[in-house]
């Protein structure tokens, strides 16, 4: 049974995969990077690559689903897409009316912009080991027209917008092998849009396409297995698993199999949307609180023309205006470490009890490769230390510097100066790195808030006590 929790958290990662793209900071049609969209998980109408105007028009993939004992197994698909829409603003010219790129009506702006429109098909539940051949889902979408009147306010007629859409059809098949316990499972989609339209151009091509296509799996009478880390017994035969601009994920809640998101953004297991996130601003490559910081720095005519581009660019304008400072802070990132709940230094014995002395930088031993996730939360460098001359040189710790190592002429001007411990780092060479806040420096506090440490190697420090740090100060 799949819980509502896995649910929302599979839809909440989808939904962020079929926008992503959709428009891109500044989030004005103007902008030059909105000139051209549609990056991920377009499925083309036939005929389209081939012409150079359009994206090929299939994505499939291979996973492996294993039988509840006793059950016939089955998965039921789900299929999410955009279909554009294009929005065009028409101005009235005595008894009809004419293109224009932008219209303002009753103080409020309007632009000719394609739009998309969110397309969800449950196609209910297939068992295609029960088959002799694969099973065929059928997708059909309808085009239409719908028209809007613009009024001013004393009710004259002052233009109108025109938003239209072409109808979609794609079929999707479902087909399994059985190996040794064990269904491979293959899904296709693919644009089979057929009307005729002589030589395709690259706006004809968009406007039949699946715009962010991507497909929700749940398994009935079995369980998924992860294709990223299988287990034993599974793991030759999903070697053998095919991709095609796509990958499949276990998703929903950690631990769960029930669910797989097939992306065109490849994922990893259970992946969700950061706590921490306030909302969709359709760029996963940027940082939230980068993007919401340039949204606030937008002059006003500027986010008048992103609230008329789309209104969706105007609830990325409106949430990032009304942001209180609480929900603006939570963006800055959490730092956690999952072994240590508290940050102060652990007591003696971890070793004991199978865990890193956290003392000085662990070394790791050859089993555990530098690129390991578990390399990362080996080390802790605002609590690990180095011996530096017989003294454990850590957070807090005053030291002298005698740059030596790196030929970098402004390191001489720090020679001989007092300087404060705040971070011990390993690097994955093998060496160690002391980073510190000069202590003559009236700027160290803030340098030490945001991160802007000076670093040098062990040999290059010399411990001194805090008294005597204090005292050569004055």
């Amino acid at each position: 049974m799949i819980s509502p929790a896995s649910l929302q958290r599979v839809r909440a990662v989808a939904d962020a995969v079929l926008y992503e793209g959709y428009l891109l900071y500044p989030y004005r049609a103007s902008s030059s990077k909105n000139q051209s969209r549609w990056q991920f998980g377009v499925l083309g109408p036939p005929g389209a690559a081939e012409s150079g105007v359009g994206e090929e028009p299939r994505l499939s993939c291979q996973t492996l689903m294993r039988p509840r004992r006793g059950q016939r197994s089955g998965v039921s698909v789900t299929v999410r897409f955009l279909q554009l829409q294009v929005r065009e603003v028409e101005k009235a010219a005595g008894s009809g009316f004419e293109p224009v790129g932008e219209l303002t009506v009753a103080g409020r702006s309007w632009l000719s912009w394609d739009e998309a429109v969110e397309r969800e098909i449950d196609l209910g539940a297939v068992f295609p080991a029960e088959e002799l051949e694969d099973c065929r889902l059928d997708v059909d979408v309808e085009g239409g027209v719908d028209v809007e009147e613009l009024r001013e306010d004393d009710g004259t007629l002052a233009g109108r917008v025109v938003r239209t859409r072409w109808p979609l059809r794609a079929v999707v098949r479902v087909g399994s092998d059985r190996h040794d316990g064990l269904d491979l499972l293959r899904v296709s989609i693919e644009n089979v849009k057929i009307d005729a339209i002589g030589t395709w151009s690259k706006d004809s091509a968009i406007r039949h396409s699946l715009i962010g296509a991507h497909l929700m799996l749940a398994a009935e009478d079995a369980e998924f297995v992860s294709l990223l880390e299988p287990p034993d017994d599974a793991a030759p035969l999903a070697s053998t698993c095919h991709q095609e601009r796509c990958y499949p994920v276990l998703a929903g809640l950690p631990g769960e199999t029930d669910l797989v998101l097939v992306s065109p953004i490849i994922l990893y297991d259970h992946p969700e949307v950061a706590e921490q996130s306030d909302g969709a601003l359709f760029d996963a490559t940027e940082i939230d609180e980068i993007l919401t910081l340039r949204v606030m720095t937008l002059t006003e005519e500027e986010k008048r023309q992103a609230r008329a581009t789309d209104p969706l660019a105007a609830q990325i304008i409106d949430r990032c205006e009304q942001m209180s400072p609480a929900t603006l802070a939570q963006m800055h990132g959490v730092l956690r470490n999952p072994h240590f709940p508290s940050r102060d230094i652990p007591e003696q014995g971890n070793a004991e009890r199978g865990l890193p002395d956290m003392g000085l930088v662990p070394e790791l031993t050859d089993d555990v490769p530098w690129w390991d996730p578990d390399a990362d939360t080996a080390v802790r460098p605002d609590i690990d230390g180095v011996i530096v001359n017989g003294v454990r040189v850590a957070k807090g710790t005053v030291v002298r510097i005698h740059p030596s190592r790196r030929a970098d002429a402004q390191d001489l001007f720090f020679a001989g100066q007092l300087a404060r411990v705040v971070t011990v780092h390993a690097d994955v060479d093998g060496g160690t790195h002391v980073g510190v806040v000069l202590m003559d420096d009236p700027a160290s506090e803030l340098h030490e808030w945001y991160g802007r440490y000076l670093y040098f190697a062990p040999d290059e420090v010399e411990p001194v006590s805090a008294d005597t740090g204090k005292e050569e100060q004055s």
